[in-house]
């Protein structure tokens, strides 16, 4: 038997089922009450949605959608059900896209996916997810939270400080980006520092099977949960390491790309989710990614479905180094110099880090030239390539993934 988090993961079929009719017209009823959300749903009777065919039947509301909504009505674009004031955090992410978060209770859900770590008690979480801005940190500390682990909020950056205070303090769990842990651990190899960490929870970022090996071979035992800024966790590995369980908190869905019809079980398709959060309740929310359900449920115990993981983009949208770059990021790097006639920006792989070029077709100019747009467009820094005009392949991507995820 599991130590589960709650009697919620360990539900049988039928009693998921039985929770699904009574939530989730509940959850629609609510949704109404979100200025969007009406005119969206208002000819939908949420008391007839008590099924996931019956949910299937509704519109998908993409990031794109979102967006426009925020620019017209900001800073939540009519999607949450409450006034901007009435939320403990407004967060921004790359976009911009707004997003409320609230202090009370695990917000985000992320509790969950430390206790499936083996998170809580006595444990010392270094946090190096961003608190600036994007509420990735503060999601890690809401659900360190839940557990009553300590944290130490060290974000990104300042590597040597971060050793020290791990030393220091004894942190035993990492949280942040895959590769980040590989940097601070290197920079403990320099100092001839021996840390503590046994644990690493990690996100916002492709867990690549060499990464998590080597961290291994280190003693630290790395899972990866799958979360959104706009719905919290989706999704999280447990220590039966076999495919993703969908959070307690969502109703996911696999659809075809760029419709709302679902695939049959195993088909790779498009993430769709509904989220019971009563404070920002997203109705079949695109999430963009690609991934495909497991069969049966997982060894560890816990009932509900689970997917493969993160099996790419259903857009062009890329997440590297822990950052989304989105073509309309590319097209307006484009604008800012008339003699640009294309850019592509290209994710490869350094060793066992991220690494990002743009490749930009000029008459002329230096990498120096663009460097400053580049990063204030992409928001991240990488090489740049200077190519002649008419160079580019012309298949329409301005984002290319080069990176392998097997």
């Amino acid at each position: 038997m599991i130590s589960h988090y709650d009697d919620l993961e360990i539900r049988s079929a039928d009693e998921r089922e039985a929770a699904l009719a009574r939530d989730l017209p509940e959850a629609l009823t609510r949704a109404k009450m979100a200025p969007a959300l009406a005119r969206l749903l208002r000819d939908v009777d949420a008391d007839q949605v008590r099924t996931r065919a019956a949910l299937a039947a509704l519109p998908v509301i993409r990031k794109a959608e979102l967006s426009d909504a925020q620019k017209k009505s900001p800073p939540f674009g009519g999607f949450a059900t409450r006034k901007a004031a009435e939320f403990d955090h407004i967060f921004q992410s790359p976009g911009p896209i707004y997003e409320p978060g609230r202090r009370e209770g695990d917000w985000w859900r992320l509790g969950r996916f430390l206790h499936a770590a083996g998170v809580g008690r006595g444990d010392i979480v270094q946090n190096c997810f961003g608190y600036h801005l994007t509420p990735a940190g503060m999601m890690f500390e809401s659900g360190a939270r839940a557990v009553d682990a300590a944290v130490l909020p060290a974000g990104t950056g300042q590597t040597e400080l971060q050793v020290r205070a791990a030393v220091d303090i004894g942190t035993t769990v990492y949280a942040g980006t895959p590769d980040y842990l590989k940097i601070i651990l290197d920079k403990a190899d320099e100092m001839d520092e021996s840390l503590s960490i046994t644990r690493a929870t990690v996100s916002g970022g492709a867990l690549f099977p060499s990464l998590r090996a080597a961290y291994a071979d280190r003693g630290i035992a790395t899972l990866q949960c799958y979360a959104t800024a706009d719905l919290g966790l989706l999704a999280y590995e447990s220590d039966a390491a076999d495919g993703m369980i969908v959070d307690e908190g969502v109703i996911l869905e696999i659809v075809r790309p760029g419709t709302g019809d679902p695939v049959p079980d195993g088909e790779v398709g498009e993430i769709i989710v509904t989220t019971l959060n009563p404070d920002y309740p997203l109705v079949r929310f695109a999430t963009g990614d690609l991934s495909a359900v497991l069969p049966g449920t997982s060894p560890c115990g816990r009932t509900n479905m689970r997917i493969k993981g993160w099996m790419g983009r259903a857009d062009q949208t890329t997440k590297i180094k822990g950052m989304f770059v989105r073509p309309e990021q590319v097209a307006v790097l484009v604008a800012r110099h008339p003699e640009i006639t294309r850019a592509r920006v290209v994710a490869t792989r350094e060793g066992e880090m991220d690494d990002m070029t743009v490749r930009i077709e000029s008459p002329g100019g230096s990498a120096e030239t663009y460097a400053a747009s580049v990063a204030e467009a992409l928001k991240l820094k990488g090489k740049i390539e200077i190519v002649a005009p008419g160079s580019l392949p012309n298949d329409g991507l301005v984002i290319e993934d080069q990176r392998k995820y097997d």
